[in-house]
């Protein structure tokens, strides 16, 4: 279902637990986000788990889905994104965000990849974390973390 004109498209590519799917979900209703999942999904969409983290907002998401990362590339074969990776560089403030971006995430246990994230490299940041014992951020906080600086950066906020 398209809802109007999304604010950004947060992309998840892969993503595992259903109840950070439901609770990006949420925050893409929220923030009038598109949310794209792209499969294999580590889940059912009919998940309970899912379904509870996303609340009644559910009819309030704009989402779309696909089978695999090829289906995703054809229906967008060059859409101005931003990825998001512990293997990075770039902090994700140094990125220049516009209304209309796509920006992608990995699923929790193995992110994006290092290969997809060696091609993407110029366009790929961080979120900086201090303590080396903590390897990555919970998938939610992360999304929820960019797309709320990219809101601030395009005057949306």
């Amino acid at each position: 279902m398209h809802l109007a004109e999304p604010t950004l498209h947060i992309v998840l590519v892969r993503p595992e637990i259903p109840q950070n799917t439901g609770s990006i979900a949420r925050l893409a209703a929220a923030t009038k986000a598109r949310l794209h999942l792209v499969g294999p999904l580590g889940f059912s969409l009919e998940d309970r788990y899912l379904k509870r983290a996303g609340l009644d907002y559910w009819p309030l998401v704009d989402l779309e889905t696909y089978a695999g990362w090829d289906e995703f590339a054809l229906m967008h074969p060059n859409p101005p994104a931003k990825f998001f990776s512990t293997h990075a560089s770039m902090n994700y403030l140094a990125a220049d965000y516009a209304r209309g971006d796509f920006v992608f995430f990995g699923g929790e246990t193995r992110g994006l990849g290092r290969d997809f994230i060696a091609e993407r490299i110029d366009r790929t940041y961080r979120i900086p974390i201090f303590e080396p014992g903590v390897r990555s951020l919970n998938l939610s906080n992360a999304v929820s973390i960019v797309v709320y600086e990219a809101l601030r950066q395009t005057g949306i906020l």
